[in-house]
């Protein structure tokens, strides 16, 4: 039995959800959001909380009980307050700037890297050292903030490029004489 399974979703005062046959739907402030159902679970929203079951006791109903339940849970969660990851650029030089639709990055290369922004995440430039993006979609900001990141990862000897905000870099020591 999946004990993060048996628990029921409390929907927060604002969201509302709905469950039509395999597709579950939230919206809130910050969004819209819809997601189809596996064949081997079923959810049901009565009130004020979402329940999600199992259809079989098979392994695979098994497994994608809990991960069902917290995929609806994330999808509540995001339309009611979203989801952020921080990002911090470090670097003599290394900036970034928002330029219309695209983050506009300077990152020690011989050009400047253009990134458009994806529809439905929101991206902030507070400092020219720092990226906040925003969304409601869990795995959509991860994968935004991956993204950016894989422009110039932090190297091991100073700890430059781009990192997330709460990421320790393992430093190495450079040569010896």
């Amino acid at each position: 039995m999946s004990r993060i399974g048996q628990k029921a979703i409390a929907v927060p005062k604002g969201v509302t959800v709905e469950v039509k046959g395999d597709i579950v739907s939230a919206k809130g402030k910050v969004g819209v959001m819809t997601m189809k159902l596996v064949p081997e679970v079923a959810a049901k929203a009565d009130g004020g909380t979402i329940a999600v079951t199992a259809k079989d006791e098979s392994d695979r109903a098994r497994a994608m009980w809990g991960m069902t339940r917290t995929l609806i849970n994330n999808m509540v969660h995001g339309v009611d307050t979203g989801f952020s990851t921080d990002l911090e650029i470090v670097g003599v030089g290394f900036r970034a700037a928002l330029d219309g639709k695209n983050l506009k990055l300077q990152l020690g290369f011989s050009h400047d890297v253009l990134y458009p922004i994806p529809e439905g995440i929101k991206i902030t430039v507070g400092k020219p050292t720092e990226i906040k993006v925003f969304g409601a979609d869990r795995q959509k900001v991860g994968q935004v903030a991956a993204d950016i990141r894989a422009f110039r990862p932090p190297e091991p000897y100073k700890g430059k490029g781009i990192k997330y905000s709460d990421e320790y870099i393992l430093r190495k020591e450079g040569k010896k004489k």
